[in-house]
């Protein structure tokens, strides 16, 4: 284990000092990490079984700090009234991509209670903003674009994970026969997590104001005091039953919306630290379970994942951004670079352990072939694709197809 680790350390340190470089190139840095792990798979420095016991911890962790981070790092107000085309993203088409994700799984998941296939539809919803980089941080494409990007990629699994949840738990339901009191766990999950999340968050947010007025902390202090925070948020939600995931994203919500700039810093210490447990969660991936998902990759996978990255989500947003001014090819961008990345393998191996494991072993390996197929097919179009959108947008073909972005407008 310990030799795997070591070479891990090493393989980032080689990557940070080639990241610039990298970043124009068709290589990711999730594509990397999956390659990674998935070439030390077979080498046997690091065995499997200690190797799944520390992806879930890394992966909850990970998950933990992504939902507190890229919900604090959101304006809900400006969101609201400025960002027509993220809005739109969120609102309509992630419910839109479930629902066209449901109806292009059934058909090939006979078998299944539609709860079941509803859940395959709600963990392959979400995007992963790690895997577009790429996209969202070349200058090439206009900032509304990549804003709007960014703000949509960051904030669609924390509202997918309310319907993963509910989907987990009639599966559960539907193929055990187990009955579910049906109020309390709604009240529970929608109530008492964004309860403890929103007070944590804003405790937690003038707490830190008052001691940064006062001079009583530091800049670094205040990094590990917000990974601190999320941490003490999802714990606080599991003491009294609600999601602490759920309570995560909230607190983000409340601490970011409450400190906004004024405590910049924080995010860019704990951007930092996500960074580092989402690399080692891809890594991970790529070692435990790449190589199963390989070994049962099916055409029955391959009918469900092609149609989500091909057409489900690019339908759902193409609906969702009608009657804004959106022209027809920024509609097919956003479609094409929603890529699958941590949120959907964390989300299989969260509920896993929830439902039959007739489900959950397929599940979890649809979720990991969907993850390293789509780092595969999106790093691969991310450079040349942002050449060719930022190179018609710069040249005013917007303009002569009607998607300029209108005055008065703010994105």
């Amino acid at each position: 284990m310990s030799t795997g680790l070591l070479l891990l350390a090493l393989f980032a340190m080689v990557y940070t000092v080639f990241a610039k470089w990298l970043s124009s190139t068709v290589l990711t840095a999730p594509m990397l990490f999956l390659g990674f792990g998935y070439a030390l798979s077979g080498t046997g420095l690091m065995p499997v079984g200690e190797t799944e016991v520390l992806l879930h911890v890394v992966a909850e962790l990970a998950l933990i700090l992504l939902l507190f981070l890229d919900a604090a790092q959101t304006d809900v107000t400006a969101l609201r009234r400025h960002h027509v085309w993220p809005s739109r993203m969120l609102v309509i088409g992630l419910p839109l991509a479930v629902i066209f994700g449901t109806l292009a799984a059934w058909p090939v998941l006979p078998g299944l209670p539609l709860a079941a296939v509803a859940l395959v539809a709600a963990i392959l919803a979400p995007t992963d903003a790690a895997l577009g980089l790429a996209v969202i941080s070349n200058p090439v494409v206009p900032k509304r674009e990549r804003r709007a990007l960014t703000v949509e990629s960051g904030l669609n699994d924390g509202l997918a994970l309310p319907l993963v949840l509910l989907f987990a738990s009639l599966s559960a339901e539907a193929m055990d026969g187990a009955a579910t009191d049906w109020v309390a766990f709604g009240l529970k999950q929608i109530l008492l997590g964004p309860l403890v999340g929103a007070s944590a968050g804003w405790i937690g947010a003038w707490a830190f104001l008052a001691a940064k007025e006062r001079g009583m902390t530091t800049e670094t202090m205040e990094g590990i005091g917000a990974i601190s925070l999320a941490g003490a948020s999802y714990l606080a939600a599991g003491e009294i039953g609600g999601n602490g995931f759920i309570a995560a994203f909230v607190a983000g919500l409340a601490f970011g919306n409450v400190v906004r700039t004024r405590c910049r810093f924080i995010y860019e210490f704990t951007e930092n630290e996500g960074q580092m447990l989402a690399w080692g969660a891809f890594f991970l991936i790529g070692l435990a379970l790449v190589p199963q998902a390989l070994a049962h990759l099916e055409l029955w996978m391959l009918a469900i994942i092609l149609p989500s990255l091909f057409v489900v989500r690019p339908l759902a947003i193409w609906l969702s951004l009608i009657g804004t001014d959106a022209a027809p090819r920024t509609r097919l961008f956003f479609g094409w670079f929603g890529p699958r990345g941590l949120a959907t393998a964390l989300f299989a191996l969260l509920v896993v352990p929830q439902i039959d494991p007739k489900l959950g072993e397929p599940l979890l390996m649809l979720a990991v072939n969907a993850v390293w197929i789509s780092a595969l097919l999106h790093g691969v179009s991310a450079v040349p694709g942002a050449r060719w959108y930022g190179a018609w947008r710069h040249h005013g073909k917007a303009n002569k197809s009607g998607g300029a972005p209108a005055r008065g407008i703010r994105d």
